[in-house]
């Protein structure tokens, strides 16, 4: 097989060709005959108790077929979280239910609380607007650390807004605290990691059919994880058996984590399909989204970090707010706390870490795991701060970073935050970043900015993650409600081409292009005759999904256990062929060989015999060529990099532009340079975009007022400079097949304190005494931030 197919191979995406072509196929794409329309009655106001709900006037209308409210689902489960935290006292948390429609009180502005359902959707969406609702309005509750000190509940029968207080580790808690209080020098900063708004390009779309005859329920949506949704949907909110129900994820138009989860629209569709005996369909509109998707990220952390008088570092302590909205969404629980705390060591060698975290309910709408999911807020406030601290003790940032690093002698290496880091080098990743990002011409650069009345900053960060999240056993321990491997099952076809069945969800990560490299290297044959099959759970081995960049380490290596299986019984059959024993067969690029003979059979010939097993020994191979492997790790994956950006900043208005961003990343072994590097472009401009733009704001009242794209900076092309992407630094992942690690979230990651450290960089080169500026940093905060610095 030629290399230029296989593993390390720049090879073209293949399922672009479709999506470049419009010929994708997206949920709302899908059109059955006779399907109606399902539209949402969603709250005005973020907080009140339903006193009534009159639908007289709306079931009235023309084409209308039936009205759900709150009232429809009591007796139905709730959509609960997939994580179980404690606090810190051993209280288990907070779950109050989440309804598919609101029941009692609405929480936060979008919060549905009925559907109608009519022949189109323009009949539906005039049903809905006349439905009346009373609502007795309360006080909102917006900010964490008021909703903490007040009692207006968003969730009365709790009797707080308190989810949980975590500590982690709380073994640590008093050495931390000593090792602060007895340090030669503490930095300290409070800063926000602001709220986002996912924005996928395919809004969420829903599909619901219900079989009469058999008592099937079929359901379309757009997830990154169907068979998450289809559990959920059977085990606690619908009741209806797992064996009835198919959940079908086609073509997505981008998720960041905002579609892992289970929503009441999915729900909904189905429930209205049974009843109706039609088809339901549900799109969400742009508004819909800004109100509804999982949000991301808002949190306000106090980080301390202690350092001795050499400048090593001591310990870092944390408190942070989390705010998990008025629900709990599936992964809300997990974000802040094991996919955050947890890293809160980063890439150095410090001996004491203590992380707490109160996770808060206000009226807001919910908040979930977002491209990078907890690593990007750990690394913000590590970053931040270790910057904060170098100009503070008049040391390089870089310097300060290399003195701390752990060193590639000390693998595998036990954080302090409770993580076995097994492989990595992290000054190789930094003395890369300085030599592909030229820092030894940042002066002349900087000369030439100022010598144009612009302010020029030089960035960094070194981040170091957690993906591929699992092992099973481990998270069990820490409260997962389900385990965390993956699946696949290969099945060679006659004609020697093949089917790989895969748990894992496509949605912009390429696995149509690179799960066949990895199959294609392992079998000698050409990845063009290998066909990746996903998202439908009918067809397709019990997974876990897309998250977490997870998909390669985890699915893949399901892929490669499987496709060893396949070589295994391929190569009884080729002994068979071949007369010999299966001790002295040796396979080598797509051939069976007797060693020390002429004699041979290609992968071909022995697929075709395996389904013609014309005097095969049925008692030692059965026909067929076919197998499945469950995959769970023995650890998380560790990615690692250096960024830096350089910013030009106008002390007349504020404005930061972007000139230079560099990405140095260890991905471990890259099966597809190409894929590897688009994935990080992406995470790149989304981190950017966090950084110098997107904000999501409510008002007091609870009123979302950066509510569509008039009011929410979204990044644009000119916004983002070109990029540097190098991953030639990587260090094999010690513990899968494949030595993999996971690109998809770097991105997201490591650039937004690398560029704010760049802008506050530029403004101390300017005489500014600015130290910190909170995300995003518009041209406004900026300018604010340097008249008030005098």
């Amino acid at each position: 097989m030629p290399k230029d197919g296989g593993i390390g191979a720049p090879t073209r995406r293949r399922e672009d060709y479709r999506f470049l072509t419009g010929r994708g196929r997206y949920s709302d794409d899908i059109k059955t005959q006779g399907e109606c329309a399902a539209i949402f009655a969603r709250s005005t106001v973020a907080h009140g108790t339903i006193k009534s709900i009159d639908t007289s006037a709306a079931v009235a209308m023309p084409g209308v077929l039936a009205i759900f409210t709150g009232e429809d689902f009591v007796e139905v489960g709730g959509n609960p979280a997939g994580w179980l935290i404690n606090s810190r006292d051993g209280e288990p948390m907070k779950e109050p239910k989440r309804p598919v429609l609101a029941h009692g009180k609405v929480r936060h502005v979008g919060d549905a609380y009925a559907a109608v359902i009519a022949e189109t959707v323009q009949q539906a969406r005039d049903a809905a607007e006349m439905i009346e609702i009373d609502i007795e309005e309360h006080d909102a509750v917006v900010n964490m650390k008021d909703a903490l000190a007040g009692t207006t509940y968003v969730h009365d029968e709790i009797g707080t807004n308190q989810c949980f207080d975590w500590g982690w580790i709380e073994d640590n808690r008093a050495a931390t605290d000593a090792a602060i209080q007895g340090a030669h020098h503490v930095t300290t900063l409070e800063l926000v990691n602001n709220r986002l708004v996912p924005n996928a390009m395919e809004t969420r779309c829903s599909i619901g059919h219900y079989d009469t005859g058999t008592g099937d329920y079929t359901l379309h949506t757009t997830s990154q994880n169907p068979h998450l949704t289809r559990l959920l949907l059977s085990a606690f909110v619908m009741g209806i058996p797992e064996n009835k129900l198919t959940v079908i994820a086609p073509d997505v138009g981008g998720g960041f984590g905002s579609k892992i989860y289970h929503y009441g629209e999915e729900a909904l569709v189905l429930a209205a399909a049974k009843k109706l005996g039609r088809t339901v369909k549900w799109t969400s509109d742009r508004s819909e989204a800004f109100q509804t998707d999982a949000h991301g990220r808002d949190h306000v952390t106090k980080i301390e970090l202690a350092l001795d008088e050499e400048g090593n570092f001591l310990a870092f302590r944390t408190e942070t707010h989390a705010n998990v909205g008025a629900y709990l969404s599936n992964f809300s629980t997990a974000t802040p706390t094991f996919l955050h705390g947890t890293l809160m060591a980063g890439n150095y060698t410090v001996p004491n870490v203590y992380v707490n975290v109160k996770a808060v309910f206000t009226n807001t709408a919910p908040v979930d795991a977002y491209r990078g999911a907890g690593r990007p807020e750990a690394t913000y406030s590590l970053e931040r701060v270790i910057d904060m601290a170098a100009r503070e003790i008049g040391m390089d940032p870089i310097e300060l970073r290399r003195k701390n690093f752990i060193k590639p002698d000390q693998y595998p290496f036990a954080s302090a935050a409770g993580l076995e880091y097994d492989s990595g080098n992290y000054d190789a990743l930094m003395d890369q970043m300085e030599k592909v990002a030229d820092k030894a011409g940042f002066a002349a650069r900087r000369a030439e900015s100022e010598s144009k009345g612009l302010l020029r900053g030089f960035g960094v960060n070194a981040y170091v993650e957690a993906c591929g999240i699992a092992p099973s056993n481990l998270v069990g321990v820490l409260g997962s409600r389900v385990g965390l491997y993956d699946a696949a099952t290969v099945r060679v076809n006659a004609t020697g081409n093949l089917s790989v069945m895969v748990g894992a969800h496509s949605h912009g990560q390429g696995h149509e292009t690179v799960f066949p490299q990895v199959v294609a290297e392992m079998l000698g044959i050409d990845p063009g005759s290998i066909d990746i099959v996903h998202g439908d759970t009918s067809k397709i081995p019990f997974g876990m999904g897309t998250y977490g960049s997870r998909s390669l380490a985890v699915c893949g290596s399901a892929v490669v256990r499987a496709t060893e299986k396949i070589i295994v019984k391929a190569t009884k059959i080729a002994a068979h062929m071949l007369e010999a024993d299966a001790a002295d067969v040796e396979f080598k690029d797509g051939t069976f060989s007797v060693v020390g003979t002429n004699q041979s059979v290609s992968f071909g010939e022995v697929a075709l015999k395996a389904y013609i097993p014309h005097q095969f020994p049925i008692e030692d191979i059965e026909p067929g060529l076919e197998e499945t492997a469950f995959y769970d790790p023995a650890n998380f994956t560790y990615p690692s990099g250096a960024y830096c950006c350089e910013v030009e900043v106008d002390p007349e208005t504020g404005k930061v532009r972007v000139d230079r961003m560099t990405a140095v990343d260890d991905f471990g072994n890259v099966i597809n340079p190409m894929v590897v590097t688009g994935q990080v472009h992406g995470g790149l401009g989304q981190g950017i975009g966090q950084a110098l733009m997107e904000n999501t704001t409510y008002d007091a009242d609870g009123q979302l007022l950066s509510a569509s794209y008039m009011d929410y900076a979204m990044p644009r092309a000119d916004d983002l400079p070109f990029y540097t992407v190098d991953h030639s630094q990587g260090t094999a992942c010690t513990h899968n097949p494949l030595g993999v690690k996971g690109c998809g979230e770097a991105g997201a990651i490591g650039s937004p304190p690398t560029v704010v450290n760049a802008v506050i960089d530029a403004l101390q080169s300017g005489g500014k005494n600015v130290t910190h500026i909170d995300m995003p940093v518009t041209p406004h905060r900026v300018w604010s931030a340097m008249k008030n610095a005098g």
